[in-house]
C-alpha cells in the first residue's frame, strides 16, 4: 500500500479494556517491557557495527553536534545505520532471482524553526561527518560561531519487542530455495486449474543509532522477513490471480509448514473464487468490511489524515479538530509501535524515542494526532515515537506504525446477515487518499454481493470511494472479530517507504459509494 500522508497534536489518552490484548499478549507498554539491559546491548552492538571501525565515538558524536549546534540551530541528530537485506523469488519452478545488498551511512539534521537542512553520506569517517556538521548548521542564518556545552550522553529508553537475530542467517540458501520450492508444490497440488505460482522470500537485518542534541543516544536492531505467494488460477480459457503471505521481525523459521500451508490455501482460494466472480455492480450502498488486512482502508482514508505535518499546516480534513466527535460512537482507533514482533512496530522510533500506544479516536472522539520531534515541538506538545524515515538518507517524518480499530460487540454472521443489498468486501489491493480533502479510491480485490442477508456470488471490479471523515461516521456496526494483517504492509508518503501494520474487525458502513462494471 502506497500513501500519502500528513499529523501533528496532542498527548495521547489510555483506553482502560484493550480487546487487542487477546491479539498481541500482554501489553508491551509495562515498564517491565522497558529493559534497560537489552537497550544496552543494543546500543553497544550499534557501536561496534557503526562507531567503533571508523574510529568514532559517543564523545566525537556530541563534537559534531557541537558544532551544529554552535550556530544556534533548535535542535540536531545525527542517524547511523547499516543494513543488509536479501531476496529470492521462484517462478515457473525456477529461481528467477536472488540478490543481497549492504547498505550503510550517516544522516545529518538541523531544524531552525520550520526549516531544516540534511546532509548525508555512506562514508562514516570523522572527517565526512565533521563536514557534514559545519554543511547543514548554515540553516540557522547565523554566521558567528558561538561556544557550546553539549549535554553528557543518555542512554534513551527503549523497548524489547523482537530479537535480535540475524534473520538472513536463520537457514542457508538450499533451505530458502527449497521453501519456495515447497510453495509451489503445494499449490500446484492444491487444484488443477492452478498453472502458476510465484513466491518471493525477503529478510532484512538493520542496525541503527540515533544521537541527538540533547545528549540522547538511542539504538534498535530490527530484524524484518517476508514470504508472499501469488498464484494464477485457469478456467474456460478465464484466469484470475490470488495472493497471500506474511512475516514481521524474527526469524526465517516462522514460516514453518503450518503457516506455508495457510498462505498457499489463501491464495488458492482467492483465485478460485475470483474464477467464478461476475462483474461488480455500481451506486450508493451498504459496505462491509472484513477482519484484517481490510484495515487498510482505515490507513489511507483516516491514518495519514492524522499525522501530524499536515495538521500543523492545517492542510488536513482533522486540522483543528481535538475533543470534537469524528466519528460514530463506538469507534476507537489506536496507532500502536509496541505489539510484539509486528511488522510495523519499533523498539525506537528514528529520531530515538521509545514506540507508544497513541489512542487517536475514542468512542467517536479526535484525541490526538501522530507526532515526530519537528511537528511535537512546533505545535506545543510531546512526541509520539512515530518519527520514521526510510533511511539514512532521508528525513524523518510522522509515520504510523501499526495502526488499527477496536473491536465492538456485533458477530461477523450477523453484521454480513443485516445487509438487504449491499458489498461484503473481504480483501483489498491498491488504493490512495487526498489528504485535504480526506477522498478515498480503493480496489476490492475480494468481494461479494449480498441480499437479504445471503452471500450471493463473488464480484470482481468493485471499487469503494469515500471520505474518510464522513465515512467514519456512517459506521453502524462492529464487529467482535478484531484481527491485524499478517505482516505485508508498506507505507509510501513523499517518496519513503516504511513497514506497517493495519488491523481492524468486521465493519459495516452505510451509505459508501461503489464503482463496478456491471
Amino acid at each position: 500500500m502506497m500513501l500519502p500522508c500528513c499529523s501533528c497534536c496532542a498527548a495521547q489518552t489510555a483506553v482502560a479494556d484493550d480487546p487487542v490484548r487477546a491479539v498481541r499478549g500482554p501489553d508491551p507498554y509495562n515498564a517491565s517491557m522497558i529493559a534497560r539491559e537489552p537497550t544496552l546491548a543494543r546500543l553497544a552492538i550499534a557501536e561496534q557495527a557503526l562507531l567503533e571501525p571508523y574510529d568514532l565515538s559517543p564523545a566525537r558524536l556530541r563534537q559534531a553536534l557541537g558544532e551544529i549546534l554552535s550556530h544556534g540551530v533548535d535542535d540536531a541528530d545525527l542517524y547511523f545505520q547499516t543494513t543488509r537485506s536479501e531476496g529470492w523469488s521462484l517462478e515457473e519452478g525456477i529461481v528467477k532471482t536472488g540478490s543481497f545488498s549492504i547498505d550503510q551511512g550517516v544522516g545529518v539534521r538541523a531544524v531552525s524553526g520550520e526549516k531544516t537542512a540534511f546532509a548525508y553520506s555512506d562514508d562514516l569517517s570523522w572527517a565526512s561527518l565533521l563536514d557534514a556538521a559545519h554543511t547543514v548548521r548554515t540553516i540557522s542564518g547565523q554566521g558567528q560561531s558561538r561556544r557550546v556545552r553539549t549535554p553528557a550522553s543518555k542512554v534513551s529508553r527503549s523497548r524489547s519487542l523482537y530479537p535480535g537475530t540475524d534473520p538472513i542467517g536463520s537457514l542457508d540458501s538450499s533451505a530458502k530455495v527449497a521453501l519456495l520450492e515447497q510453495v509451489e508444490r503445494l499449490a500446484k497440488a492444491a487444484d488443477p486449474r492452478i498453472v502458476q505460482v510465484m513466491a518471493g522470500l525477503a529478510a532484512e537485518h538493520d542496525v541503527v543509532l540515533v544521537a541527538r542534541a540533547d545528549g540522547t543516544l538511542a539504538a534498535d536492531v530490527r530484524p524484518l522477513v517476508r514470504l508472499s505467494v501469488t498464484v494464477i488460477a485457469e478456467q474456460k480459457g478465464r484466469r484470475e490471480v490470488g495472493s497471500s503471505g506474511g512475516g514481521g521481525r524474527f526469524g526465517l523459521a516462522y514460516f514453518d509448514q503450518a503457516m506455508i500451508q495457510s498462505y498457499v490455501d489463501e491464495a488458492v482460494s482467492a483465485a478460485l473464487t475470483n474464477l467464478d466472480a461476475r462483474p461488480a455492480p455500481a451506486g450508493e450502498m451498504t459496505v462491509v468490511l472484513g477482519p484484517g488486512w481490510p484495515g487498510v482502508l482505515l490507513h489511507e482514508a483516516v491514518g495519514h489524515g492524522l499525522e501530524g505535518d499536515f495538521n500543523r499546516k492545517g492542510s488536513s480534513a482533522f486540522a483543528g479538530r481535538i475533543g470534537q466527535r469524528v466519528a460514530a460512537k463506538g469507534v476507537t482507533v489506536l496507532d500502536d509501535g509496541t505489539i510484539a514482533d509486528r511488522r510495523g512496530s519499533l523498539n525506537v522510533d528514528d529520531e530515538g524515542h521509545a514506540t507508544q500506544k497513541n489512542v487517536l479516536i475514542e468512542d467517536g472522539i479526535l484525541r490526538g494526532y501522530i507526532q515526530d520531534t519537528l511537528n511535537a515541538r512546533l505545535m506545543g506538545v510531546k512526541p509520539t515515537g512515530n518519527g520514521r524515515r526510510e533511511s539514512y538518507a532521508h528525513l524523518p517524518m510522522p509515520r504510523m506504525t501499526n495502526t488499527y480499530m477496536l473491536g465492538g460487540h456485533h458477530a461477523p454472521d450477523e453484521i454480513v446477515a443485516s445487509i438487504k443489498k449491499g458489498l461484503y468486501a473481504t480483501n483489498f489491493g491498491g488504493g490512495q487518499v487526498d489528504i485535504t480533502s480526506g477522498k478515498f479510491v480503493f480496489s476490492a480485490s475480494q468481494a461479494y454481493w449480498v441480499e437479504n442477508g445471503q452471500i450471493q456470488y463473488p464480484v470482481k471490479g468493485a471499487t469503494i470511494i469515500g471520505n474518510g471523515p464522513d465515512a467514519l461516521t456512517r459506521v453502524s456496526m462492529i464487529g467482535n472479530d478484531l484481527r491485524l494483517d499478517s505482516g505485508v504492509g508498506t507505507c509510501g508518503k513523499e517518496g519513503q517507504s516504511v513497514p506497517v501494520g493495519v488491523g481492524q474487525p468486521t465493519l459495516r458502513i452505510d451509505g459508501l459509494t461503489v464503482g463496478g462494471t456491471a
